[in-house]
């Protein structure tokens, strides 16, 4: 029985946005009727953020990317991650869910002495989405901290936040077989506390390669419920007073759980 003979194509449009965008691919497969209707604008902008004109009016392609049909523009933002608030932040969709995807570059975190060239040094790498990433060169206090509003985030969603960085093998000191702290704090409450070795060496079980170039440990976990007007912080701290070198930062991640990179 064809169902497209049935029902109206309103009908089958809405009841395609009420599923997931797999099961509207799965859709799409049935007939060359049911294709057309599982592949229109109207089904898809359900599967898009309600934000989404505002993330990517700020970014530098925001016209050529709103040009786009729904669809394309769905599996694009899933593929390439968009920069936007001048290139500090990157937003993508998780492929499955749409479920939103975030990363606060180096230059969105605070940096205790981060201007100061002969502890930080700003640079340009060509694995990272970002057109700077902060390289510590040297200091004995590190602490870094980053926050972003929970109301932005996907609601109804397990998130796990990751610091993303690597060591500068040629000349990192300060790591190897010594800790620093991860802080998580939810709403003003703190979460979670824990000392963790960046050096994977010393850490496999947490400290894991990605596919981009990068390492990542995880910081915390939290359920974002309705995205009300909460935050959500981070702090990656060492104070003891010992040099430390090499560290070279991407930013912090933001992603649905079970969404490996």
């Amino acid at each position: 029985m064809d169902i497209t003979r049935i029902l109206p194509e309103e009908c089958l449009c809405l009841i395609i946005s009420l599923t997931s965008p797999v099961d509207a691919c799965r859709s799409a497969m049935v007939s060359h009727a049911l294709r057309s209707v599982a592949d229109c604008d109207a089904v898809w902008e359900k599967f898009l953020p309600s934000d989404y004109k505002s993330i990517i009016s700020g970014s530098s392609s925001s016209s050529s990317l709103l040009s786009l049909g729904k669809k394309d523009l769905y599996f694009y933002l899933c593929s390439y991650p968009i920069l936007f608030q001048n290139g500090t932040m990157s937003f993508q969709l998780e492929k499955e869910s749409g479920k939103k995807c975030y990363v606060l570059g180096a230059r969105a975190l605070t940096i205790i002495w981060g201007d100061t060239p002969s502890y930080w040094t700003w640079t340009s790498l060509q694995q990272s989405r970002f057109d700077e990433v902060a390289e510590l060169r040297i200091v004995w206090w590190l602490e870094v901290k980053g926050k972003i509003d929970s109301k932005i985030l996907s609601p109804n969603t397990n998130y796990v936040a990751y610091l993303v960085f690597k060591l500068n093998k040629r000349y990192a000191r300060g790591f190897s077989r010594r800790n620093v702290t991860l802080q998580f704090i939810v709403n003003e409450v703190v979460s979670k506390v824990w000392n963790v070795s960046l050096e994977q060496e010393d850490n496999p079980q947490h400290v894991r390669a990605r596919g981009d170039g990068w390492m990542e440990v995880e910081i915390g976990e939290f359920f974002n419920e309705c995205g009300d007007d909460g935050t959500v912080e981070f702090s990656l701290m060492e104070v003891n007073g010992y040099t430390k070198r090499g560290l070279i930062l991407e930013g912090i991640e933001l992603r649905p759980k079970n969404f490996a990179k």
